[in-house]
């Protein structure tokens, strides 16, 4: 079955282009020029991935991938962020609200091409009733939710994911680019700083639970995820 792909852009040239360029790649494809255009073809289709702009507006790109991500129900689509916005900061944020890629405009049809497709593989389905339990944490893929002795974390996006890889892989120590190569995809170009950004953000979130000391630094190396007091 063919996956679906909508493209949400105020500029109708950039739409037909990349709608010309997915069908092509054998996508289904259909396009919005506003978010709440998009609201509509979403409800009606469920697509795959968005390609979302970043300027629109009305209701701006970044605003609208907060909103999905933040919707039980939707935020397992697939969002990368299409924008003329190159500040590492910039992409920081889009990736913190939950964005899942980022591409600069003018980009490579190719280059966007194989973006979606290393997202698809990215993109697991999530199976009834899988969670997952750790030290104190329980964290349940299917409704995007962590408890910590039944208390609810709150959490962005980027922090669940982050956890969540954690989480998958206990007392194994990964490297600052291991991490952003399996938590934002080897395709994201982002400093390493960046991991220290959000290790020292999921921290202070499971401090106030006293459970920071699970999120190990191994010097020199990088970070492991322990339930064990060494």
């Amino acid at each position: 079955m063919k996956k679906t792909i909508l493209i949400v852009d105020d500029e109708s040239a950039i739409r037909d282009m990349v709608r010309m360029t997915l069908e092509n790649a054998d996508f289904k494809v259909l396009d919005a020029a506003s978010a709440h255009q998009a609201e509509t073809v979403i409800a009606e289709q469920h697509p795959d991935i968005i390609l979302l702009d970043w300027m629109m507006p009305g209701v701006s790109g970044i605003d609208f991938a907060r909103k999905l991500k933040n919707d039980n129900q939707l935020s397992q689509i697939g969002i990368i962020m299409l924008t003329a916005r190159n500040d590492e900061d910039d992409r920081i944020r889009g990736l913190d609200i939950g964005a899942d890629d980022y591409i600069s405009k003018p980009f490579s049809t190719r280059e966007l091409v194989s973006r979606i497709n290393a997202l698809l593989r990215r993109l697991v389905e999530p199976h009834p009733g899988e969670a997952i339990t750790s030290g104190r944490l329980q964290l349940d893929i299917v409704t995007h939710q962590v408890t910590v002795d039944k208390q609810l974390l709150i959490l962005s996006p980027t922090e669940f994911k982050l956890l969540h890889f954690f989480m998958s892989h206990v007392e194994r120590v990964f490297s600052r680019v291991q991490l952003l190569d399996n938590v934002w995809g080897e395709n994201i170009y982002l400093e390493e700083r960046t991991i220290d950004v959000h290790i020292r953000r999921l921290r202070k979130v499971l401090q106030r639970y006293n459970c920071e000391s699970y999120i190990k630094t191994v010097r020199s190396v990088g970070y492991r995820f322990s339930t064990s007091e060494i």
